[in-house]
């Protein structure tokens, strides 16, 4: 059964279609296609605060492909959620209006903690038998979210104002990596035992790129070499050498540099990059709702 989720991340819009359907007690969702426009509305938020004429204006239109191709493709259902950018900017709610006015596509715009549960819910990963917590970390454009679970139930979540974006835009305070790590330090005696679980556009591209073979995968010392090797090269030679969109040619390097902070501060000798994002967990919870709706019509 096809679903449709459009991610507003400060990066990229996402439009995804996917198949959602039950395997025995759990929910599967598998991408059948993924459109990615880089909008990137971070760099206008923050800098200035507020999202240009410009970068509203080819959301807009964006949105309205986007609309136009889920009339086409006429999915079960759709949902559209807006992050940190969006969340930031003096007028993202304005904006939010506009483009339900003019696309008829309604935004709902989450926070951090949010968006961290929406993204944790679809996946089910094996986990090591050593590991005693998992970490899951979501890199955005403008924010890292981090959720602790102990056996699949949540110990702990927080949002950070560290993202790819920001980072380029040199708008991260030190008192911000200081609070990523003296909240992280609540679980030192797990060090070390903790599956860390990556998940974004860049650590997925580093993973294939540098990782194991399947790309599910990298270790901490592939991503140490990875993150100099990436950074020898400038942003043009990343772009011809390294074969990298421009739009990922440059925040990549800053994107291995937070998952480096991460496996340094919890010790992790391993991410695991399960390809997932907030387009695949709204697809899911689309399905919850769906069976939820069917089961009560069943029961009535």
């Amino acid at each position: 059964m096809i679903f449709a989720a459009i991610d507003i991340g400060s990066n990229a819009i996402r439009l995804l279609f996917a198949n959602a359907f039950s395997q025995g007690e759990k929910i599967r969702v598998e991408k059948a296609t993924l459109i990615r426009i880089p909008i990137r509305l971070g760099m206008d938020v923050y800098n200035n605060n507020k999202i240009s004429k410009d970068r509203a204006d080819r959301l807009i239109k964006t949105l309205k492909a986007f609309k136009l191709l889920i009339d086409v493709y006429k999915p079960k259902a759709y949902a559209a959620c807006a992050t940190a950018a969006m969340r930031e900017a003096t007028n993202g709610v304005e904006l939010i209006k506009k483009i339900k006015k003019e696309t008829g596509i309604e935004v709902r715009l989450i926070d951090g903690l949010e968006e961290a549960a929406i993204i944790r819910a679809s996946d089910d990963h094996w986990l090591p038998p050593e590991s005693t917590l998992t970490m899951y970390a979501d890199l955005g454009g403008g924010s890292t979210e981090i959720s602790i679970l102990s056996d699949h139930n949540l110990v702990a979540a927080s949002s950070f104002k560290i993202g790819t974006l920001r980072l380029l835009s040199d708008k991260v305070q030190i008192s911000e990596w200081e609070a990523m790590e003296n909240w992280l330090m609540q679980f030192e005696k797990d060090f070390g035992k903790i599956t860390l679980v990556g998940s974004g556009g860049n650590i997925n591209k580093i993973a294939k790129i540098y990782g194991k073979p399947d790309g599910m995968s990298i270790s901490a010392e592939e991503l140490e070499k990875a993150s100099e090797h990436l950074k020898s090269y400038d942003l043009q030679q990343r772009i011809e050498m390294l074969g990298l969109r421009a739009d990922r040619a440059d925040v990549i390097v800053p994107a291995s540099e937070v998952f480096l902070f991460l496996t340094r501060i919890t010790k992790a000798k391993t991410v695991i990059v399960p390809k997932i994002g907030l387009a695949d967990g709204l697809v899911y919870q689309l399905f919850e709702n769906y069976l939820h709706r069917k089961k009560k019509k069943t029961s009535a």
